[in-house]
C-alpha cells in the first residue's frame, strides 16, 4: 500500500491506480489506516514530517503589506490595510487589529459560493485570539493621537489553493504581512481634527513577536500525525494547534475535537515538537526563505 503513496501513478498499472483511487474515495478511514500500519500517510510522508514552506512578502503592491505563504499545496495571500478613526472611549490609546480568512469556492470543492462559511469565520476568530495573546502588533503602537486617531490594521487573508492547515499557514501569512506593513508618518492637527499623512515618509509597524502555529492530528487515540492534508483532516479526532514565538516561547495551544487520548504526555510532545519545528524554520522564514524539515 506504501507503493501508492507517493507518485506511484507512474509506476503502477492504470487500473491498480484508479482501484487505489476508488477505495480512497469509498472508504478513507480503512485507507488512511493501511498507511498508518506502516508508519507512512498517503502523500509519502512520515506520521512526524512536516511539508515545505515557503514565503514572499511586498508581492501586493496595492496594500500597505503583503505576504504569499506556501504549505505543501495549501496557498494563503494576505494584504493589510490601514484606515484612521478613533479610539474606543474606554482606550483612548490603542488603535485596532482585525484579522479576517476567507475560505472561497475556488481553493477547494469542500467550499461553496456565497456568504463566509463556519469553518472561515472558526479560524478567523482562532487567528484573532492567538494575535492578540502574542501581541504582535502592541495595539498602542497605533495610536495617533489619544483619544482621537489611531490605526485600524485590516488584516485579510484568501485561501487560493487548499491542502488542509490553512491555520498554521494563515498565521505566517498574517505575521510576514505585518512585518512587511509600512504606514505613511500621521500627524494630528488639533486647530482642524483632521489627520495628514506623509507621501514621503513611511514607518515600519513595531513587531513584538513573531509567533507561528504547528498542527497536530490524533487519529485512533494513537497516531499523532503532523501538519494534516485535506484528506486526513475530516478523519482527525482531534486537532492540536499549538503558536510558539521566536524565542520558543508558547504562546497558546488550541484543541479542536474530541479528549486527548495518552493526556498530559501526548500535550507535552507536541508542544517540544512545535518548539523543535519553530526553531527549525528560525527568522529566516520571515525574509521569504524556503524551510524545510
Amino acid at each position: 500500500m506504501a507503493a501508492i503513496a507517493s507518485s506511484s501513478a507512474t509506476t503502477l498499472p492504470e487500473g491498480d491506480t484508479l482501484k487505489a483511487s476508488t477505495f480512497q474515495r469509498l472508504h478513507p478511514k480503512a485507507y488512511f489506516e493501511r498507511f498508518l500500519a506502516e508508519n507512512l500517510r498517503p502523500d509519502g510522508r512520515d506520521l512526524d514530517e512536516w511539508r515545505a514552506v515557503s514565503l514572499n512578502v511586498g508581492s501586493i503592491s496595492t496594500a500597505d503589506g503583503s505576504a504569499l505563504v506556501r504549505l505543501g499545496d495549501t496557498t494563503v495571500v494576505c494584504g493589510v490595510k490601514a484606515e484612521i478613526a478613533e479610539p474606543e472611549l474606554d482606550s483612548p490609546e490603542d488603535g485596532f487589529l482585525v484579522p479576517n480568512l476567507d475560505l472561497p469556492a475556488i481553493c477547494s470543492p469542500k467550499f461553496k459560493p456565497g456568504p463566509p462559511t463556519e469553518e472561515a469565520q472558526v479560524l478567523s476568530d482562532r487567528l484573532n485570539d492567538v494575535l492578540v495573546a502574542a501581541g504582535v502588533v502592541p495595539l498602542s503602537s497605533l495610536c495617533i493621537e489619544r483619544g482621537r486617531a489611531v490605526w485600524v490594521l485590516y488584516v485579510d487573508a484568501t485561501c487560493i489553493n487548499y491542502d488542509g492547515n490553512a491555520f498554521d499557514a494563515t498565521l505566517l501569512a498574517m505575521v510576514a504581512a505585518l512585518k512587511n506593513t509600512r504606514l505613511p508618518k500621521a500627524t494630528f492637527d488639533e486647530e482642524t481634527g483632521r489627520t495628514t499623512c506623509s507621501r514621503k515618509t513611511r514607518l515600519p509597524l513595531q513587531i513584538s513577536r513573531l509567533p507561528a502555529s504547528m498542527s497536530f492530528g490524533i487519529f485512533d487515540g494513537t497516531h499523532i500525525v503532523v501538519d494534516p492534508t485535506s484528506f486526513e483532516e475530516p478523519l482527525l479526532e482531534t486537532t492540536l494547534s499549538v503558536a510558539v514565538d521566536e524565542n520558543g516561547g508558547l504562546v497558546s495551544v488550541t484543541q479542536l475535537g474530541l479528549g486527548i487520548a495518552g493526556g498530559q504526555d501526548v500535550l507535552m510532545r507536541c508542544i517540544a515538537s512545535a518548539k523543535d519545528r519553530r526553531k527549525t524554520l528560525g527568522d529566516s522564514i520571515w525574509t521569504g526563505s524556503v524551510a524545510k524539515t
